[in-house]
């Protein structure tokens, strides 16, 4: 593999542990909710969905080939996500629970 696939591998990769950062902010109350049943289903679906999807992606820019640094550009992704993203999510959050929608 040369390096400029390696470089936008770890690009992904880091741009990938920030999103999936957001999308785990989003999806906090159904992660974590008080039943049971739905937070083993939520959980197993969105942790497959994420997976699947990373891979999916990492097969078409470089055939597939996953090295250690590229999951620690995922890890640290997700840390800069959680840092500096969560207080956006948190007032996109109010924003949607104040918008009230009309019933037809």
């Amino acid at each position: 593999m040369n390096i400029k696939v390696q470089i936008i591998s770890i690009l992904f990769s880091f741009v990938f542990g920030i999103v999936f950062s957001l999308l785990t902010n989003i999806n906090y109350r159904y992660l974590f909710s008080k039943n049971k049943i739905y937070k083993i289903f939520f959980t197993f679906i969105y942790i497959l969905d994420a997976t699947l999807l990373y891979f999916i992606i990492i097969k078409k820019i470089n055939n597939g080939i996953v090295h250690l640094y590229f999951l620690l550009f995922i890890a640290i992704g997700f840390i800069v996500g959680l840092l500096k993203f969560t207080k956006y999510v948190n007032k996109l959050k109010m924003c949607l629970k104040s918008v009230k929608f009309k019933k037809k």
